[in-house]
């Protein structure tokens, strides 16, 4: 049976990308619904991602300022990440085999990879942040690369190249993110 996201509700959406479902990232044209319904999915994510920094910030005493332009930062770094890691993958796509999806039509696949960060908040439990955050950043991964592998047609060999090729600049942003925030909650 076909999954189209267009032709589904929300929520059957997130749990098909959670799962890694490849028709649905198969089958993700780049409609005006199938892109607001990633797009959606990706902020999301990013909400998820500003109210656990939110609970970190608060708990380790930052200032009223430092925190409304942390959280402008933190969900704004999730949403540039992105737009920033679908063009990576589709210049990255480009380089290793001429492809014809363009930028535009990996915008939906890759929306839909965002699922797993939807779970972001979950960092807040203790002790198990930090791991929980490298799980849901590798089933991000593990989704980008089964929607490269539909989204350009590839084999999954290849679509993980891609893959890890631009995973690592976007991981390096985050981590770069973090400490600089991490340094400057802990400047008095």
């Amino acid at each position: 049976m076909t999954h189209q996201p267009s032709q589904q509700n929300f929520w059957q959406t997130l749990w098909h990308a959670i799962a890694l479902k490849s028709n649905l990232y198969e089958h993700a044209q780049n409609t005006p619904k199938t892109h607001r319904l990633a797009l959606t999915i990706v902020l999301l994510a990013a909400i998820s991602h500003v109210l656990g920094s939110a609970v970190i910030l608060l708990i380790n005493r930052a200032s009223g300022l430092f925190l409304l332009l942390a959280l402008l930062v933190d969900g704004l770094s999730v949403i540039a990440g992105y737009y920033l890691w679908t063009f990576i993958i589709f210049k990255v796509g480009q380089w290793l085999k001429p492809i014809d999806p363009t930028y535009g039509d990996l915008l939906s696949p890759v929306g839909f990879a965002y699922a797993p960060q939807v779970l972001n908040i979950l960092t807040l439990i203790p002790l198990l942040g930090r791991p929980i955050e490298l799980i849901l950043a590798v089933w991000s991964l593990l989704a980008v690369i089964v929607a490269t592998r539909e989204g350009l047609n590839l084999s999954t060999r290849r679509a993980t190249l891609i893959c890890l090729l631009s995973w690592i600049p976007i991981q390096l942003a985050i981590g770069s993110i973090q400490v600089l925030q991490q340094g400057v909650v802990k400047v008095p």
